[in-house]
């Protein structure tokens, strides 16, 4: 048995550090990592704003961003010739093409020739577009913005992007999950824009098709622009916004009010070091992570300062983007954030546990709040059972589809307000079970939306996907299920050598993220005998990595159905934290 001494304190310290983070006002903003991925699409998108502007007044400063995000996204080349999206990354082949592309639209490929020449032997031992295809799949949402992209800078011809109806963007927003549109539901700006590049350029055959699209630009750029919040960036996301924004420059409207305002996000959210990001922040999501890691003793101050913030987060219209109800909570607290399943469940679990802290005068406030967001949840539930992360049935598509970390997520949260609508909440729940009991494969394992590891050949990540849908069944007291059983044994077979997690090459050391969510995953079922070494090892692992300052270091999880990459600073110290909370009660010694 570890020493509790050494366990309790390194939950201290890790308590400390976090707690240590948080900004003005009381929350967590974090910071995600630099993104090759993201600097190279702004890069585009600004050079063809500077191609295609009639009065370039802010030309100096555009170009200046320009040769800072190149000299960023030459620095952090791969080995092998390729880019990665983040410096911790692997190379991948969309990655790898927007940065050439990028280059070649700032009219620098003398420069970077050396760079060119290494990245175009790289493609070749990928397949270049046959291989982008084959990395998506039939999901056009980001195959054929990269290949667009390419298209603008002259290296692809139009013919091999294909066409979007960005027509269908015209029908009310309640029937697009019946028009089955060929992206996911959060991309209809990049329909439209990049849909009328396509358009521009190489117009259809069909001449019905030629006069249905010819009279749709102009409304369908007004669903767009209506879309478009205050920040200008869409999603506040540096990608979408630069493909939306490049797009429209490359058809003669770099000056229309969208890419005037894409230009101003992009200003905006450029980093010190030349690079961009691949969001802007995600404080609610990591503020609510972190108040749920954190133990009862410090969520009295900390309820009082940062619930009004959390509440504010809420979404209380109708949202212009997604046309989701009101009730749920996006990733941030900026214009751009979306509710989803995800976001919601977190924050009505930090509620909950908020509420048992702060003054009887708030109860209302909460519950109300609490009510408005189960409202939500409930009415998100798919017929399945399961939970997708923007729109009810919208499509067959990841974005669009239910999935297990968010449904084990809803679950917990549904369970902490059980009392709103105990029926309806019943019937979800059992539903949700239901869906999660179908999706276990039969190694045992769960596989997660958000979140990936790169040095897996699926680039799936089962075991975080496994740990969270592990904590839904202890939440609730399914616990001696069977399929908990099974999900038990796969994260015991899955521990490495060193007592960590994570799928990494031989002599790299475990992930600190994953390493924590197994290990409290683990500890839901602590008189477990078979599962008591690997609970030591693991625990063993984190707190030696919080004596030796090693659980900061992040490792690049995966975002989008796990081909997009990033890394969030606060992500190993939060998922460290919850998991010694969990093991320094667990093992007390009066326990």
């Amino acid at each position: 048995m570890i020493d509790h001494h050494r366990l309790k304190k390194a939950y201290e310290k890790a308590r400390s550090d976090l707690l240590a983070g948080r900004i003005p006002g009381g929350h967590w903003e974090g910071q995600l990592s630099s993104s090759a991925l993201s600097t190279a699409t702004a890069v585009s998108a600004l050079a063809c704003v500077l191609r295609n502007r009639q009065t370039p007044t802010d030309a100096t400063r555009l170009r200046s961003l320009i040769e800072r995000g190149l000299s960023y996204v030459a620095a952090i080349q791969n080995s092998d010739g390729g880019w990665g999206d983040t410096d911790r990354s692997l190379s991948n082949i969309a990655t790898t093409m927007l940065v050439r592309a990028a280059i070649y639209l700032a009219g620098e490929s003398d420069r970077f020739a050396d760079a060119l020449r290494s990245a175009e032997t790289y493609l070749d031992r990928q397949g270049w577009t046959a291989g982008l295809k084959r990395r998506y799949g039939r999901d056009k949402t980001f195959a054929v913005p990269i290949l667009t992209n390419c298209a603008l800078a002259g290296l692809v011809p139009w013919s091999e992007v294909s066409p979007l109806p960005f027509e269908l963007a015209c029908f009310p927003p309640e029937f697009y999950r019946f028009l089955r549109l060929p992206v996911v539901s959060y991309a209809v700006p990049a329909l439209v824009a990049i849909g009328q590049a396509r358009y521009h350029h190489r117009k259809p055959l069909n001449p019905f098709t030629r006069m249905t699209r010819s009279l749709s630009v102009r409304r369908s750029l007004c669903v767009v622009q209506r879309m478009q919040p205050e920040s200008g960036g869409f999603l506040e996301a540096t990608p979408l916004t630069s493909f939306v924004v490049m797009s429209l420059a490359g058809i003669g409207r770099a000056d229309h009010p969208i890419v005037r305002r894409g230009v101003q996000f992009l200003i905006d959210s450029a980093g010190e070091d030349g690079s961009w990001p691949i969001d802007t922040n995600l404080a609610t999501w990591v503020t609510t992570l972190s108040i749920n890691a954190l133990d009862d003793g410090s969520l009295a101050p900390l309820g009082v300062e940062c619930l009004p913030w959390l509440l504010r987060c809420q979404h209380r219209v109708r949202h212009p983007f997604t046309n989701a109800d009101p009730g749920g909570w996006g990733w941030t607290d900026l214009s751009g954030a979306v509710p989803d399943a995800d976001d919601t469940p977190g924050a009505l679990l930090a509620l909950a546990r908020v509420a048992r802290h702060v003054a009887e005068e708030h109860a209302e406030q909460i519950r109300e709040a609490a009510r408005a967001g189960v409202d939500w949840l409930l009415g998100l539930q798919n017929r399945n059972g399961g939970w997708p992360t923007f729109c009810r049935g919208w499509g067959k598509l990841p974005f669009d589809r239910s999935s297990t970390d968010l449904t084990a997520h809803a679950l917990r949260a549904l369970h902490a307000w059980r009392d709103v609508h105990p029926a309806r909440i019943q019937k979800a729940i059992r539903r949700g079970f239901t869906f999660l009991d179908k999706q276990q494969r039969t190694d045992g394992s769960w596989v997660p939306l958000w979140f990936g590891n790169q040095y897996r050949a699926d680039e799936e990540n089962p075991v975080y996907g496994t740990a969270r849908v592990l904590l839904a069944y202890r939440d609730l007291d399914r616990l001696g299920t069977k399929a908990v059983s099974k999900g038990l044994d796969f994260l015991v077979g899955e521990q490495r050598d060193d007592g960590g997690w994570g799928a990494a090459p031989s002599g790299e050391v475990s992930s600190v993220e994953e390493t924590a969510v197994a290990v409290e995953a683990l500890l839901a079922s602590p008189a477990v005998e078979s599962a008591q070494t690997v609970i030591q090892k693991g625990l063993e692992w984190l707190v030696q990595a919080v004596e030796q300052d090693r659980y900061r270091d992040s490792t690049p999880i995966g975002f989008y159905f796990a081909r997009l990459w990033y890394y969030e600073k606060l992500y190993p110290l939060i998922f460290t934290l919850s998991a010694l909370r969990r093991a320094a009660d667990i093992y007390r010694p009066d326990a």
